[in-house]
Parts: C-alpha cells; structure tokens; sequence
C-alpha cells in the first residue's frame, strides 16, 4: 500500500471539499480522508497504477487548488496514467 499526504491551501472551505469528493468519484480504487482544518488530503492507495502523481495534480487543478506533497513522492506515483479526467 502507497500512503501520500497532500497540502492544499484552501481546502478547509466546503465548497473545495465537496468538489474534491466530486472529483475523486473518478478514482473509486483511491482510498482518502479530509483534514479541512489543516488543508490535508491522506491517501491510501493499495496498487500502483490506481492513481497516479500527475493525475492527483489533475484533481487539485480542477478545484483550483495548489497541491504540495508533505515527504517523498513514492516512485509507483511519479509513472504511468490510469484515467483521463474529463
């Protein structure tokens, strides 16, 4: 299993959480929890491949956040696209 925390300036506003719900709706496979008080997104990702770091820019770009990965980026992220985000 991949864990990766994401930092999202401004994610704590309702309107940006529900429309991260909306857009992780794509990714079925991709487990995540909210921490809107601190502008965190977890995920939990239990194969490589189910999502990957460019698609999780997609998400964030749709909602016109900035995301920061907190730590290392795990190499499964950083290769290959499994969806295309419409």
């Amino acid at each position: 299993m991949i864990e990766v925390e994401i930092y999202a300036p401004g994610l704590r506003s309702e309107s940006n959480v529900m429309q991260l719900r909306n857009q992780m709706d794509h990714f079925p496979k991709v487990r995540y929890k909210v921490d809107a008080r601190h502008d965190l997104v977890y995920f939990e990702i239990d194969k490589p491949g189910d999502i990957s770091q460019m698609e999780i820019h997609q998400i964030f770009d749709a909602i016109d956040l900035q995301p920061r990965f907190v730590g290392q980026i795990p190499e499964e992220l950083r290769t290959g696209q499994t969806t295309r985000l419409g």
